[in-house]
């Protein structure tokens, strides 16, 4: 299925709340756009995008600066919406981990994971996921649907709700930065992500920073450059794999974009230099892509790119197929990386009580009928 026909196939739901359009989401010019629908100029859409995204503000009556006969009428016909939290849970070392529910009753998960100098959100793309890894939990779960705007930049929305941080601050920020690592596969909802992170970006609201930003992507080659040229921001690729026989199991996009096509895509990513790295993220599985020899296979396939490798420690999860490779197996490749001149920290596991650690995301909903999803939609 092309990309374009993946998007129709599993486009979200209009952003609506009993019949009132949700603002969160809409770009500047769309935001304009309402305003002009109410008789409004274009300024007022300034003030407005400065309550919604600076001050993180939901009732329009508390926005002081416009009209009171302004706040009626945007009440009237509009919400600044949030998604519901159906459930959260915080682990004993600070990550806490939010299941976010929406309109259509669908539900994804976002994870914030405070750090000693940073904090970072991952976020969702997706309900489900269009991949099929088989060492992600997530990859378990069949795809629903993709995230709408407003369903993406909510989830950051939602996070600085909980975190007690609007208005958006300068400094000492919880959420300093952003990863498309959560739930989906972020280059095949590329519109609906793109427009949500240049909301994101914009520096007269959330205000987090390209160089501050990550997605994450298992290989959708034909989307890199775009996403690179468009967004700027930073990549990180899920690789995982040294052969193409092992990753045409492991992350079966590789049948479509295979290691060649990949690593070639990586190299001609729009900015990387030694000072922006591209990551590539490598699941450490045992006796499956742990050796020595799979570790300099390594080395000579990021010959030449700017790369840093995060060595991930197998998170189980029920039924998983696979084990964490063994302690020695995990330093004995990182020596072998480092040796080489390779940056390859081994990524310590955080929120494993809650399920809240790399590939264990995964929520319950379940693929509906578009007949459903209108029902439940109202």
């Amino acid at each position: 299925m092309s990309r374009t026909a993946h998007a129709e196939r599993f486009a979200p739901p209009p952003a609506a709340a009993g019949g009132r359009r949700d603002l969160v989401g809409l770009s500047r010019a769309e935001l304009e756009a309402e305003l002009a629908a109410l008789g409004e100029p274009a300024f007022r859409a300034r003030q407005l995008w400065h309550w919604i995204y600076h001050r993180g503000v939901t009732d329009f009556d508390a926005m002081t600066s416009l009209a009171k006969s302004l706040r009626a009428k945007l009440a009237e016909g509009h919400v600044v919406g949030r998604p519901e939290v159906a459930t959260a849970q915080t682990s004993f070392d600070g990550t806490r981990k939010w299941l976010l529910r929406f309109a259509d009753r669908q539900e994804v998960e976002s994870v914030h994971i405070p750090e000693e100098e940073r904090g970072t959100l991952c976020i969702s793309s997706q309900v489900g996921c269009t991949l099929t890894c088989r060492f992600c939990h997530t990859g378990t779960q069949r795809l629903v649907r993709n995230l709408g705007p407003a369903e993406i930049v909510g989830q950051v929305m939602l996070a600085r709700d909980a975190l007690g941080e609007w208005p958006a601050p300068a400094e000492e920020r919880q959420i300093t930065n952003l990863v498309m690592m959560g739930m989906g596969e972020p280059l095949y909802n590329y519109d609906n992500v793109a427009k949500a992170l240049k909301i994101v970006m914009d520096n007269e609201g959330i205000s987090i920073s390209k160089r501050k930003i990550t997605l994450s992507t298992a290989g959708v080659v034909p989307a890199m450059r775009r996403c690179g040229e468009e967004l700027g921001v930073n990549l990180a690729v899920s690789l995982h794999a040294v052969r193409d026989e092992i990753r045409d199991v492991i992350v079966p996009l590789n049948r479509k974009y295979p290691l060649k096509e990949l690593l070639a895509a990586c190299r001609e990513y729009p900015g990387v230099h030694n000072a922006r790295r591209i990551t590539f993220e490598y699941v450490m599985l045992r006796d499956v892509n742990d050796s020595a020899a799979d570790a300099r296979e390594l080395v000579r396939l990021l010959k030449g790119i700017p790369a840093k490798t995060n060595l991930i420690p197998f998170n189980p999860w029920p039924g998983a197929p696979y084990d964490c490779s063994s302690p020695q197996a995990i330093e004995r490749f990182a020596r072998i990386l480092n040796d080489a001149g390779l940056s390859a920290p081994v990524r310590t596991p955080r929120g494993q009580d809650i399920m809240a650690a790399c590939g264990q995301l995964k929520s319950a909903s379940q693929r509906l009928k578009k007949s459903e999803r209108e029902a439940v939609a109202g």
